[in-house]
């Protein structure tokens, strides 16, 4: 990654760390675009063009990164079975522990309409790009073929069921719920000779 990638990411997370911290202490409702910009030294037009609104700076931090996990889904073994690369894939992305604002953001996306409702966009985004991933690994296209995006979809789920247990009550790590959320079900491989939505 170069320097120019590393600077956008860190003031993206700046805009995302104090547009949370100003939700938890004032309300969403009272969060303000102009005083996010302003305490993180950048103008509101910088900030457009990193999130389209306050819901989606605040969100922004906890959204699963499909950037990041498609990376790592990319350099697991050509021959590994389909599921198996995914569930490694969703442990190395999960690996170290959240911190205390990945949690709190958590727990207030569950309470605040405005932003589950982002937090939805951001999922749907993310199931996209896996599938355009499953697709590459399965030399399938998610446009003609189902199944990738089947795939896309099922890891998702089982990412947010296990999030979501583990916040409900101490379950231990994070990362031991979603190894045995992953172990619940077992996504089939893909054949490529078999684009089951293709037209004819």
């Amino acid at each position: 990654m170069g320097l120019r990638e590393r600077k956008k990411r860190a003031v993206r997370a700046t805009l995302s760390a104090v547009a949370l911290r100003h939700a938890l202490e004032r309300g969403v409702s009272q969060v303000r675009v102009e005083d996010i910009a302003a305490e993180a030294d950048v103008s509101p037009r910088t900030f457009n063009n990193y999130f389209p609104s306050k819901e989606a700076a605040i969100v922004g931090g906890v959204s699963i990164r499909s950037d990041q996990f498609c990376e790592i889904l990319s350099r697991q073994p050509g021959e590994m079975p389909l599921h198996d690369a995914l569930c490694a894939t969703v442990l190395k992305v999960f690996e170290a522990e959240p911190d205390r604002d990945w949690i709190a953001r958590s727990r207030l996306i569950r309470t605040e309409p405005s932003l589950f409702a982002e937090a939805a966009k951001a999922d749907l985004a993310v199931e996209q790009s896996i599938a355009r991933e499953v697709g590459r690994r399965t030399r399938t296209d998610p446009a003609t073929c189902l199944a990738p995006r089947i795939a896309a979809a099922t890891v998702v789920a089982a990412i947010h069921a296990a999030v979501e247990f583990w916040l409900d009550a101490d379950h231990g790590s994070l990362s031991d719920v979603l190894a045995q959320a992953m172990e619940r079900f077992r996504i089939a491989d893909i054949d490529p000779d078999q684009s089951d939505m293709a037209s004819d």
